[in-house]
């Protein structure tokens, strides 16, 4: 992998870090969780409000994107959507804490796209939160392992298609 993959995926995490403060009342499970932990010292803590999102909306970007570059301009699709981001992370007893984060998912209102496993060490899920429109206006990734625990919500109209096409995008650079 090189350094333009690493950019466009942090970049993209950035993007979807700031998500999740405008999740739908059924979602309040998550909202409550992330609450809860939010003055823990065990957590690692981010949380990219809405305001900021409003703020890339209105910046001129200008020459600072390539809009000649198919994953500039997707990234910029996604980030024109965002809304907020939350990221709650902690090394201290992980497994524990994503047993209780992952209890507190309704699977009715949350759901499962995939599931990622590597034997029992790590296990990383996403949850998307549609509502009756069909609009994705939450996407949840969920992650556990012997050494961390992350929980990060992305809020906001998530166009799954401009994600996949991104996903495209970098694994051919």
């Amino acid at each position: 992998m090189n350094l333009v993959f690493f950019k466009r995926f942090g970049l993209l995490i950035l993007l979807f870090t700031g998500l999740a403060l405008q999740a739908q009342t059924s979602a309040n499970a998550i909202d409550r969780y992330f609450q809860q932990y939010l003055e823990d010292d065990r957590f690692s803590v981010v949380y990219i409000s809405p305001r900021v999102f409003q703020l890339f909306d209105k910046m001129d970007l200008g020459d600072n994107v390539d809009t000649g570059d198919v994953s500039d301009r997707l990234i910029n699709d996604l980030a024109e959507d965002l809304r907020g981001l939350r990221i709650l992370s902690t090394e201290e007893n992980p497994r524990a804490f994503y047993s209780e984060a992952k209890s507190r998912i309704n699977t009715d209102v949350y759901e499962l796209l995939m599931t990622v496993r590597q034997g029992n060490q790590t296990n990383v899920e996403f949850l998307i939160y549609e509502d009756e429109a069909g609009t994705i206006s939450e996407l949840l990734l969920l992650a556990g392992s012997e050494d961390t625990f992350t929980l990060i919500s992305f809020v906001g109209n998530i166009d799954l298609n401009t994600i996949n096409d991104l996903a495209r995008e970098i694994e051919q650079d």
